[in-house]
Formats: C-alpha cells, structure tokens, sequence
C-alpha cells in the first residue's frame, strides 16, 4: 500500500487532526457478550437448542442459524454493525458475528442433552476467567486454566472476514501504491514455505488469523507499508507451503524489505492502525540507505493493543530481492523459507 500522499501532507503541516471529541464505540468484547447473553435467552426454547445440537461440532458459523423464530433478527443485525465499527470496517460490509464450539471435547455432552453456556470468547489470551451464560441468561463465571465440563458456545468475530476487508481499508487510507515498469515483469519474493512455533492461541481461541505488515521505500524515497493475509496458517509447529509473493520488488528504491507478522485476535481496529502506521512512518526519511522498518511498525501499534490484539508474532529483517534462503525470524518463533520469483508481463 502507498503511504507517500498521507505522509507528504503530514511533512508540509496541510494534514488536519480529526477532532478528539467522538461518540462512545462499544468495544469488541462489550458486543459478543451482550449478543451471547440474548442468545442464551433464546435457548431457553427447544427448538433453537436442537438447532444447535443439529450444528456440532460447531466451526465458527452465522449464529442466525439459532434464529428459529425470527426473534434473533434485530440483535444480530444491530450486534453485526456494532461489530463493524468497533473493526473499523465498512458499514455493511459483512456480517461478522459468529459461533463456534469452544472444544472439541464438547461435542459429545451437547449431543446427549448437557445444557449450554453462550459466552463471548476471551480477547486477552492471559484472562483468567470469562462469564458465561446459561439458556435464560443466568451468568456464571468460568476459569480459563482448564476446559469446561459444560458445553460452552463462543459468540465471536470472523476473524478471517475481518483481516481481508482491514487490509482494503488500510490501502483506501494510505494512498495509492507507486510501482515501477520493467519491460517484461519484475522480481518478486515468494514464501516456498512457513512455520511458526507458537501462534499465540490458547484453547479458548479458535484458529489463529495471521497477517504481516511489509515495510521498506517506494521508488521516490518515501516509506511505504504494506499488508498481507496469510489465511491457510492456522496451527503452530506445523509447516506450509503456500508459494505466496510476499514482496514485489517494482515498489521499492532498494533491495532489501522487512516483514512483521501479526495475528488478529479479533479487536483489531484497522482503521486506526492504518492512522497509526502514517503516523509512525510518516517522518523517517530517506538517507541514501536502507534502513531497517520493524521497530518503526512495531511502534506504530498502541501499547494496549500489546496486551493480546493483535499479537506479535515474529518479523524477519532484511529479506533482499535475491535471498534464496529458509531463515529464522528474529524472534526465533517464526521459520521462512523464500526465493526470487519471476512475474511475467501479461
């Protein structure tokens, strides 16, 4: 993505602050759990709990499927735009709300008749407990330390969904990408494979949704960032092969790019990362040389994001064009296996 318009107005003093004074946005886990609570209400009848029963093992589906009676429809609709905003996404743009079961070894309770609990799934992945429902919405409070004899439901956010339209929403903020043309194609790197040792998921999340963030100077000397979705990396100490172009040499001025890799767990606001990213960008200049951007990004991202979302997961400085090479991530969490690749002209 180009950062370059949005940097130049920030350099020359024309980029106007947005007023401080906004309207209160429920946060992520403030929506899940309030629509977790209303479909517990609704499991109170038999028809919406065999409906769930009929769905296990649950892989993160619509939870309108429960709505057998039409009384879910005004939450849902409302739960899935407040989702939207507290993302930072189009309004309208998809329905973000989903369900799952919490573990595997569930299954079999739900199925023979056990009484579910709805419950919003933990942001924070060092939370000690989390609130859960009964149907009728009676709240109990579950520790996180070991998995619950009782069926629990998470009401959740597709993660997935949400990390492919955040990365169209950085690009509309940040500007314009700026690549050079080579007469037949350009280099690119392509990731031949990837594995990370630890993805930052407890039980009581789902599958991890890993994105990176690319960093290094566009042609006119500018620095520029760039997303990508790795959506297939789902399970540590697990290798993949995806063959994925990670970096596309005709936008930078130098040969050589860093990569950050992250992992949304689902209170992500891309809107204000991509403000976030301008913003601690926007002033490092080009010196003639390369200079290394991971720190920069890293910087970028809100200190209470640290606490889990999104979490860092590895970055890997210094991948030139002509690195050929399965190196480890500096962090030593993370394996990357790359190589030139050619992309012909069409």
């Amino acid at each position: 993505m180009r950062i370059a318009t949005l940097l130049a107005l920030a350099l020359t003093g024309t980029l106007v602050a947005a007023p401080t004074a906004t309207a209160k946005t429920n946060s992520v886990s403030e929506i899940t759990d309030s629509l977790a609570r209303t479909i517990s209400v609704e499991l109170t009848d038999k028809d919406a709990r065999h409906a769930l029963t009929k769905m296990a093992p649950l892989d993160a589906v619509d939870p309108s499927s429960l709505d057998v009676h039409g009384r879910l429809t005004r939450p849902l609709a409302t739960a899935n735009a407040d989702l939207l905003t507290a993302k930072g996404l189009p309004a309208g743009s998809a329905r973000l709300a989903r369900i799952r079961l919490a573990h595997d070894s569930m299954v079999s309770q739900l199925r023979s008749g056990a009484a579910p609990m709805m419950a919003a799934a933990p942001n924070d992945d060092g939370a000690t407990e989390f609130t859960g429902y009964l149907p009728g919405g009676k709240a109990l409070t579950l520790s996180t330390a070991t998995i619950p004899s009782r069926p629990v439901v998470f009401v959740e956010v597709d993660v997935t969904t949400a990390v492919q339209l955040g990365t169209e929403v950085i690009k509309r903020h940040t500007g314009t990408p700026v690549a050079a043309r080579a007469a037949g194609g350009y280099w690119a790197t392509q990731i031949t494979s990837i594995r990370f040792g630890d993805v930052q998921e407890p039980w009581f999340k789902g599958d991890a949704e890993i994105f990176a963030i690319t960093g290094g100077f566009d042609m006119n000397g500018d620095v520029r960032a760039d997303t990508l979705t790795l959506p297939y990396l789902d399970d540590e100490n697990k290798t993949y092969y995806p063959n994925q172009l990670v970096l596309h040499w005709n936008r930078y001025k130098y040969s050589a790019a860093d990569i950050v890799f992250m992992e949304d767990d689902g209170d992500t606001n891309y809107l204000n990362l991509a403000k976030a990213l301008v913003a601690a960008l926007a002033y490092i200049l080009d010196g003639g040389a390369y200079v290394p951007l991971v720190n920069a990004i890293l910087d970028a991202l809100p200190t209470s994001w640290w606490t889990d979302d999104p979490d860092f997961v590895d970055a890997c400085y210094t991948i030139t064009r002509d690195t050929t090479a399965t190196m480890n991530c500096a962090g030593g969490n993370g394996t990357l296996g790359v190589r030139p690749f050619w992309v012909n002209e069409l």
